[in-house]
């Protein structure tokens, strides 16, 4: 079993949501950089990252700190949240992400998917989907 450590980013901070619920929120850090920094020091085989303002948007609003945890660990990163097209996945694959993770665009676009794992490879592409009420 594999015990993956995530940390949610809204407004460049770390936060919990309640049930999804954007308004409300729990804030656990300001600091991002220095909680997946500390996920790695105390073990984690990999870190998952979720840009719950990326998701919300249907673009990636957080780069510029996913991109400095990713650059600053050594340890796996995968990324979800608002990574709807190629370009986005690209944009992460190629800048360090281990994995991009599908979440809305798995359920709207299935083929953008296939070209994913066709492109990357399948070990590279999750897809996780939320699900309420069946």
């Amino acid at each position: 079993m594999e015990i993956i450590p995530s940390i949610d980013l809204k407004s460049g901070r770390c936060v919990r949501l309640y049930q999804g619920d954007y308004q409300r929120e729990t804030v656990y850090s300001e600091d991002p950089l220095g909680v997946a920094q500390s996920w790695q020091d105390q073990g984690a085989p990999r870190l998952h990252l979720v840009d719950l303002d990326g998701a919300a948007a249907g673009t990636l609003v957080n780069l510029d700190t996913i991109s400095k945890i990713i650059d600053r660990l050594t340890i796996p990163v995968q990324v979800g949240g608002g990574i709807r097209d190629q370009q986005t996945a690209e944009r992460l694959l190629s800048g360090g992400a281990h994995r991009v993770v599908i979440g809305t665009a798995a359920v709207q676009d299935p083929m953008f998917v296939e070209e994913l794992c066709r492109k990357y490879g399948s070990h590279r592409v999750v897809v996780a989907v939320d699900a309420r009420e069946g």
